[in-house]
């Protein structure tokens, strides 16, 4: 097994292929902001909830209503997050001319299936690094944002969630060429 980083490993069956694993841990201190802000939110819940039950103003019931439909929405969003940073992960297969891209949270996830013939124009994604978009979806309080794609019969897959620039370009240098060679055994 190689590894790219402390949180992205590659492995090279003997059969053939290629196998990465992209961990989403976080550094201690923006897991327990993470954490901090998720506990928060469950305690703002908690008040609307009771307020909403022994509040005396019937005039409160409707917005405190449509107040806890939006915090269960943003409850679930944060702790999906946080589920993702302590135990999601990622992981790609390349074997039998078939590429396996899954979000795996506590081994559960959809695997998709693509075959590599199929594949084309593959390599990190063009990000505009300081747009205001890629600034949101690639900070520590979301799942992270994508940084290496392909064309799959006239669509665009991106995958690669939270990968640092060096991470991106070694592992397209490394999946480019597994690729290559994937698309060799198979003609």
């Amino acid at each position: 097994m190689e590894f790219i980083s402390d949180r992205v490993s590659i492995e090279r069956p003997a059969d053939g292929g290629m196998s990465v694993v992209i961990g989403n841990r976080l550094p201690n201190g923006q897991l327990y902001m993470l954490i901090g802000w998720l506990v928060a939110w469950l305690l703002c819940g908690a008040a609307f909830l009771h307020e909403l039950v022994t509040g005396t103003d019937p005039e409160l019931r409707v917005p405190l209503v449509v107040m806890l439909v939006f915090w269960a929405y943003f409850q679930a969003r944060i702790l999906r997050v946080v589920l993702w940073r302590t135990k999601g992960f990622e992981l790609w297969r390349l074997k039998e001319g078939e590429l396996t891209v899954k979000d795996s949270l506590f081994g559960f996830g959809k695997a998709n299936r693509y075959f590599v013939a199929n594949i084309q124009r593959f390599g990190p994604l063009n990000i505009d690094k300081d747009s205001w978009k890629w600034q949101l979806s690639a900070s520590f309080w979301t799942r992270g944002a994508e940084q290496l794609g392909f064309e799959y019969q006239g669509r665009k897959v991106a995958f690669g969630r939270g990968l640092t620039d060096a991470e991106a370009r070694a592992l397209a240098q490394q999946f480019g060429v597994a690729l290559k060679r994937e698309r060799k055994a198979e003609a």
